[in-house]
């Protein structure tokens, strides 16, 4: 059983950046594709980006492009999100989610473990 736990979250204005991190424990997440997705209040909760078990293919929503950085350190069994220039709308619960499939795929359930999530409020 692969447990997850995100970090990182925060209140920030617009414009400012934060660093997500995701931490595995239970098994290692070499083989796992890695997702982030977001949840809005009274929204249903959206994919944001995903990276392959080697860092070599990622896929990210279009809102977030050229703004949002995914990456990971298998070394270190973790995951990260790089949020630069922050937006209000960026606000949301951030949640970190293992796939044990070889696709990066943008789909809420093609992923079977997921972590508790972590706050990240943008001011405007």
């Amino acid at each position: 059983q692969v447990q997850l736990v995100e970090s990182g979250g925060g209140l920030v204005q617009a414009g400012d950046s934060l660093r997500l991190s995701c931490t595995a424990s239970g098994r290692t997440l070499s083989p796992y594709v890695m997702g982030w997705f977001r949840q809005a209040p009274g929204k249903d909760r959206e994919f944001v980006a995903a990276i392959s078990w080697s860092g070599a293919t990622t896929n990210y929503v279009d809102s977030v492009k050229g703004r949002f950085t995914i990456s990971r350190d298998n070394a270190k069994n973790t995951v990260y999100l790089q949020m630069n220039s922050l937006k209000p709308e960026d606000t949301a619960v951030y949640y970190c989610a293992a796939d044990k499939g070889n696709v990066v795929r943008p789909t809420r359930g093609a992923y079977e473990h997921w972590g508790q999530g972590t706050q990240v409020t943008v001011s405007s």
